[in-house]
């Protein structure tokens, strides 16, 4: 590691680190399920016979697959209280754990349904199946919903996930859209929940059209207005290492945006076959009035075409998101820790978060340090400190240790830790962070993996 000896400190804020509302967000996401299985409850006299107990967990089963269906959907529609002060990711691994929840209990409802039906007429299950399926109404549009659920839900397997591209994956994740509404029509059409239930069945309604809205205004509306009104065009594209370019964006009035440095927008280039694809890159700069930038590596076809963008390229963005912002510091002294391409949100971090500020570069080769220029020129005026973790002569890995982390930064159960960098490298550096001390409050991490 190599350091640069610190000069002057940036004037100190106040600190005053924004409460996330994840506790509460959760809490009534739970409550809401709760309230899911009381309405059950307070409709069901009695329950007698095998016939009434497979129904009754079938109907349960159901009742809280509708329910998280309503939430699925609500967690993809991007809303800012959930995207930017939870954290995008923190947010996906919500949709993740509620995605496998409504395919377990979406097997469960059909499973138990079907035999609980069959038991009930004395008949078989295939024949039961079939007078379901073509008997009952709104059942055909149900059945087809079902089987589009089940696609997405095996398409996001991640067996399945790592042996197809990210568009596949993508397009196909947009069938739960359609899957959800054919869905949704035999919920008040079959429920005895809302048979002759005037207010159960109003609830639902304004559950399922109040998620409708969200979608439409943050996922349709809201992108709109933002690029019919801020005019995005590539401005240039300069490389920074090997297969790493940057891209300079320039439109207008982008003041109004919001952004701050460690946040990302999710970019559709109108050029060089992208326009299909919206995908994530954060922010390698502080955002100004009239230009952003962003800092990718060629990892795959589409981060590679990127590099061949030519100015004057129209540019379709969606956000800013991200929670790995200056808010979530709660001390004067951060020390940031990028791996690879995981320095972007962190370049523009170190030229803005106020306080005692050191960075940890960690790449294969010198040659390997993207904006290594721009950090050193950073370090120098604001007088913080940039250390390398370099592979050695034989390619042998530098260790970042609990011993060599508190040998290269004193105090440093007393730091905030900012990290960026791959998921395997990020996990094992929070390891070795919480056995140095730093409370788990204090380490901040965003993971782009889907």
């Amino acid at each position: 590691m190599t350091t640069v000896h610190e000069r002057t400190a940036m004037p100190l804020a106040p600190l005053a680190p924004r409460r996330s509302p994840a506790p509460a967000v959760l809490t009534a996401l739970w409550a809401g399920a709760a309230a899911v299985v009381g309405l059950w409850w307070y409709d069901t006299a009695a329950v007698t016979g095998a016939a009434d107990w497979l129904n009754g967990a079938g109907r349960i089963a159901g009742l809280l697959c509708g329910y998280a269906c309503a939430v699925l959907v609500a967690l993809m529609a991007r809303v800012p209280l959930l995207e930017r002060r939870i954290g995008s990711d923190r947010v996906a691994r919500w949709h993740a754990m509620a995605g496998r929840y409504t395919i377990c209990l979406l097997v469960a409802h059909v499973v138990l349904i079907v035999l609980g039906y069959a038991a009930q007429d004395h008949a078989s299950l295939w024949h039961e199946t079939l007078s379901i399926v073509l008997d009952y109404p709104e059942m055909l549009k149900a059945t087809l919903g079902t089987v589009m659920l089940f696609a997405v839900g095996v398409t996001s397997a991640r067996a399945v996930r790592r042996r197809t591209g990210y568009e596949f994956w993508y397009y196909v994740h947009l069938l739960t859209y359609a899957a959800v509404f054919l869905a949704f029509w035999h919920q008040p059409a079959l429920g005895d929940q809302f048979n002759g239930h005037a207010v159960a069945t109003g609830l639902w309604y304004a559950l399922y059209t109040g998620v409708a809205v969200l979608v439409l205004w943050f996922r349709v509306l809201a992108p709109v207005r933002l690029n019919l009104r801020h005019r995005l065009r590539v401005e240039a594209v300069t490389p920074e290492a090997p297969g790493v370019y940057s891209v300079v964006v320039r439109g207008h009035r982008l003041d109004e945006l919001g952004a701050e440095s460690g946040q990302f927008f999710r970019w559709r280039f109108l050029g060089q076959g992208l326009g299909w694809t919206s995908t994530p890159y954060s922010l390698s700069a502080p955002p100004r009035p009239d230009l952003l930038r962003i800092t990718v590596k060629a990892l795959g076809d589409h981060s590679a075409a990127v590099a061949l963008l030519r100015p004057g390229t129209r540019v379709w963005a969606e956000g800013p998101y991200g929670a790995l912002t200056a808010a979530r510091r709660t001390s004067h002294k951060a020390l940031l820790i990028a791996a690879g391409v995981g320095i972007t949100p962190l370049r523009a971090l170190f030229e803005t978060l106020p306080g005692e500020v050191t960075l940890l570069y960690r790449a294969r080769t010198a040659q390997d340090l993207a904006l290594g220029a721009e950090l050193e020129a950073i370090a120098r005026w604001r007088g913080a400190r940039v250390l390398y973790a370099l592979n050695g002569p034989n390619g042998e890995r530098p260790v970042l240790s609990v011993e060599s982390l508190r040998a290269s930064v004193s105090d440093l159960s007393g730091h905030d830790v900012y990290l960026c960098g791959p998921h395997a490298f990020a996990q094992d550096l929070y390891q070795v962070l919480r056995a140095a001390g730093v409370p788990d409050r204090r380490i901040h991490h965003e993971s782009f993996e889907l």
